[in-house]
């Protein structure tokens, strides 16, 4: 059976058979695409939040009472084998 040490080690000899201005540029794009992701990410559930509350305004959705109300019956009827 092989150990995880065995993966650990070929990364980190990996890394240091490399220039340190190379590794430094690798972790440098790695920071930069997730910084990327996160902001993408952000801004598309900003986006949703927003395009929800501008539902609620226009009256097109449903309180979360209403939301409770509605999976509260479908959990009863499910527990009484109503499905």
């Amino acid at each position: 059976m092989r150990s995880h040490h065995g993966s650990r080690n070929n990364l980190a000899d990996s890394i240091l058979h490399r220039p340190a201005s190379q590794v430094m540029r690798e972790l440098m794009r790695g920071y930069i695409k997730q910084r990327r992701q996160a902001r993408e990410y952000d801004e598309y559930l900003r986006r949703k939040v927003e395009d929800g509350r501008a539902s609620m305004r226009a009256g097109l959705g449903r309180s979360n009472d209403e939301v409770e109300a509605a999976f509260a019956a479908r959990r009863n009827q499910i527990a009484k084998g109503q499905a």
